[in-house]
């Protein structure tokens, strides 16, 4: 019976069932760590009064900010919630709908399974803002933060370029990897140089004409970094893979040297990316709560959450309960 189901699989859905066989990691719009890295500075980069209070949560937030990540595994349909396969031959059903396609446009032309067959990036962005808007509304903490956490996942996935085609680990070019290269390898060696630096958020009137551009901004991006990949693999004469001891896992990584070269072909790609999930992770956050009529969350972000002693040394703990 299991083989008559792989046997239905589309190719994503393949190449992730082979992944959790082997025990690996599905794959995840940016790494972990510039996962956490986005939210805590999403945080910061917020106007006041809303700063202020999501600083009293910062350190949840950048914690739980893969939480939907680790889902993957263990809730139905999750995985499509991170990704849309633009380029796919299923999803042409899209190309008369014009350029923000409905969720309701598009399962009329398409079909719901088709879509999530392929992904539903863009809407879930949509779905998950309107979360968070009535968390806000409410007044609700643990809504407010589980909301902004998975919104701000989705968000920064929508910046990353390999979940915005078919071919998201270069698995249909010969180019296997390449997935976690872009977004973790490159981040990890290069990512301290980075100016993360982004201006004050904006309010974002349409999201989901928002969202589109983004995924489409992503996906311009995606033929250059494979076709970059391709030169510098066929240009490099020496030893391409190195073995290096994550934790208890031993993993083949590119060897640093060749990933300079890549990364500066790159020419800033990943740190604009990195640096546009920023700014628009804090927007959305900063959209939400206004069209939610700017509630005072005053003793409800923050509230009987322990400040860290390195927190409490800087005089930062907001003066409320089981915050000494």
């Amino acid at each position: 019976a299991e083989a008559c189901r792989i046997g239905f699989l589309t190719p994503r859905k393949a190449g992730t069932f082979l992944l959790l066989l082997t025990g690996a990691l599905l794959f995840q719009g940016w790494g972990f760590s510039v996962h956490r890295q986005v939210h805590r500075a999403a945080v910061y980069a917020l106007p006041a009064p809303l700063r202020g209070w999501f600083e009293r949560e910062v350190d949840w937030l950048a914690e739980h900010a893969v939480d939907a990540d680790k889902r993957k595994h263990r809730v139905e349909r999750e995985a499509p919630r991170h990704y849309l396969d633009l380029d796919a031959p299923g999803l042409s059903c899209l190309d008369s709908l014009g350029p923000v396609p409905t969720w309701s446009e598009a399962v009329a032309s398409c079909s719901e399974d088709t879509l999530w067959a392929y992904g539903v990036l863009p809407w879930n962005v949509g779905w998950s803002y309107r979360r968070l808007v009535q968390a806000f509304h409410e007044q609700d903490r643990e809504d407010i933060l589980r909301a902004a956490s998975d919104l701000g996942h989705y968000v920064g996935d929508a910046h990353v370029p390999l979940h915005t085609t078919l071919n998201y680990n270069g698995q249909l070019t010969g180019q296997q990897g390449i997935h976690a290269l872009w977004e973790t390898r490159l981040p990890e060696l290069f990512g301290a140089e980075y100016f993360l630096a982004v201006p004050e958020p904006i309010w974002i009137p349409n999201v989901s004409a928002w969202t589109w551009a983004r995924i489409q901004e992503s996906h311009a991006a995606v033929d250059s970094l494979l076709r970059l990949e391709r030169e510098a693999v066929a240009a490099w004469s020496g030893d391409l893979v190195v073995r290096e001891q994550r934790g208890r896992v031993l993993q083949q990584q590119r060897v640093v040297s060749w990933c300079k070269g890549y990364h500066g072909q790159l020419d800033g790609m990943v740190e604009r990316r990195w640096r546009a999930s920023i700014h628009g992770v804090a927007s959305l956050w900063w959209s939400a709560w206004v069209e939610a009529g700017q509630p005072n969350l005053e003793g409800v972000l923050g509230a009987n959450s322990p400040c860290s002693v390195w927190r409490r040394w800087r005089k930062k703990c907001p003066p409320l309960e089981g915050n000494p």
